[in-house]
C-alpha cells in the first residue's frame, strides 16, 4: 500500500494531465510521489529559525491536564517556554546552534521539583487544521533520558489520529523501537488499539537526527525510517478520514506502562524540521489551487518529491544528504502561494471546514476532469 500502488481515491487530481494556455511558475499544480501529486506545501526548517514563536505556522501549546485526564501519576502542563529555538551559527560551515548543540527546535520535558504535581512539557501544532491525505515527514533526535514520551503525528481527535511515538524507556544497547498507531472509536488506548506495531529501527533514535515519515492515504498508511519503508496499516476501519493537523510533541505522565518517568534531568527531543505535503479540505485553498494550477500535464507544474535516503545531515561540505526544501530553491518559484518556513505565501491562513469543504473538493475535482476531456477530445 505504498504510493508505488496507490489507486485514484488517494488524491482526487493526483492523474491530471491537462492542456491549458500557460505555466507561471513550478510546481504551481502540487507535489507528488509516483503518479500521486498533493496540492499543498508546508515546510519548516527549525536549523535557520529564529524563534518559534514568532513563526506562523506552528502554534505553541499552553494548557494543564489533571493526573485522571492525563491517565498517569502526574498532570501534564504544556509550557510554550519549553519549545526553545536554536537555530545554527553557520549551517555552511557545520549544524551548531547558538545555543550549543545540534541547531533545531528543543522541545524540553522538564524535571519535577518538589511538591510537582504536573510534568512541565511541550507542543506545537500546525496552525493548519484542513490536512487530508499526504506525506509528512520530520528530522528527529529523541532524547537518551528515560522516562518520556517523543511523538510526530497526524491528528483530529482521539479517534482520528496517526502516530509515531518514542518511548525513551525502551531504548537500551540493542533495541530502539518506533511505536505506531492509527487511533479510531475501536481504540482503548495505544497498546489496545488493532492497528498497533513496534519496529525495531535499524539505528539508535537518540544518537543522531533522523528522518520519520507517514504517507496517509483513504485506504492505508504507509511509514518509512531515513526513506526505508517499516510497514503499511491496511485495515480501513482505523484509517482517518477527516482533515486535521500535524504536531510534535515530549511529554510525559510517570504512567508506566507507557511514557514511564518522569525523567530525572530535564529531557530535549531535538526536532530539525517538519515537512507535509498534502490535500485541503478548505474552500478558498480549492480556489486557490484551481487559479494557480493552468495546466497540470506540462513540465515541471507537478514537481517530484525527493526521498530522504538515510539520516539527514546539515552543515556538512557533502550536501548529498542534507534535507530537500522546495521553499529553498534559489529561484523561490516552487512555493507560490504555498506557507513555508513561516510565512503565509497566500497572506492567509485556513481553518477546516470538513463537510463542505470536501465535498466542493470533489465537485470542483470533477469539473476539472470534465474540462480536460473535452479539451482532449
Amino acid at each position: 500500500m505504498r504510493f508505488s500502488r496507490l489507486s485514484s481515491e488517494a488524491c482526487l487530481f493526483g492523474t491530471l494531465v491537462g492542456l491549458a494556455r500557460f505555466v507561471s511558475a513550478d510546481c504551481e499544480c502540487g507535489y507528488s510521489i509516483n503518479s500521486t501529486a498533493f496540492t499543498e506545501l508546508l515546510e519548516s526548517d527549525f536549523t535557520t529559525l529564529k524563534d518559534i514563536k514568532a513563526d506562523k505556522d506552528w502554534v505553541l501549546q499552553e494548557w494543564k491536564i489533571d493526573k485522571d485526564a492525563s491517565q498517569g501519576p502526574y498532570g501534564r502542563m504544556a509550557v510554550p517556554g519549553n519549545a526553545i529555538s536554536n537555530p545554527a551559527k553557520d549551517l555552511a560551515v557545520s549544524d551548531e546552534g547558538v545555543l550549543g548543540g545540534e541547531a533545531g527546535l528543543e522541545l524540553y520535558v522538564r524535571r519535577l521539583q518538589p511538591g510537582d504535581q504536573y510534568v512541565s512539557v511541550a507542543e506545537a501544532d500546525s496552525y493548519r487544521t484542513d490536512m487530508m491525505y499526504g506525506s509528512f515527514r520530520a528530522g528527529i533526535k529523541t532524547t537518551g533520558i528515560s522516562g518520556t514520551c517523543g511523538a510526530f503525528f497526524w491528528y483530529q481527535n482521539d479517534t482520528q489520529e496517526i502516530d509515531m511515538e518514542f518511548l525513551s524507556s525502551q531504548l537500551s544497547g540493542t533495541t530502539s523501537p518506533v511505536n505506531l498507531v492509527l487511533h479510531s472509536s475501536l481504540s482503548r488506548d495505544a497498546t489496545g488499539a488493532p492497528a498497533f506495531k513496534v519496529i525495531q529501527l535499524p539505528f539508535k533514535a537518540d544518537k543522531a537526527v533522523h528522518e520519520y515519515r507517514f504517507d496517509w492515504q483513504p485506504h492505508g498508511v504507509s511509514f518509512y525510517a531515513d526513506g526505508q519503508w517499516l510497514t503499511d496499516m491496511t485495515d480501513e476501519r482505523y484509517i482517518p478520514s477527516v482533515p486535521g493537523k500535524i504536531i510534535i510533541s515530549h511529554w510525559s505522565n510517570g504512567n508506566k506502562a507507557w511514557s514511564g518517568g518522569p525523567p530525572e534531568e530535564d529531557a530535549i527531543m531535538l526536532v530539525q524540521y517538519v515537512k507535509a505535503y498534502f490535500n485541503t479540505s478548505d474552500e478558498e485553498r480549492i480556489k486557490n489551487y484551481a487559479g494557480r494550477c493552468k495546466n497540470a500535464g506540462t513540465a515541471n507544474a507537478i514537481c517530484k518529491i525527493p526521498d530522504q535516503n538515510g539520516p539527514p545531515i546539515f552543515g556538512d561540505n557533502d550536501t548529498s544528504q542534507r534535507p530537500y526544501f522546495f521553499s529553498q530553491g534559489v529561484s523561490n518559484n516552487k512555493t507560490v502561494n504555498q506557507t513555508s518556513n513561516g510565512e503565509a505565501k497566500s497572506g492567509k491562513k485556513n481553518a477546516a471546514t470538513p463537510v463542505l469543504a470536501i465535498s466542493g473538493y470533489a465537485v470542483w475535482a470533477m469539473a476539472m476532469l470534465v474540462t480536460i476531456t473535452l479539451e482532449v477530445l
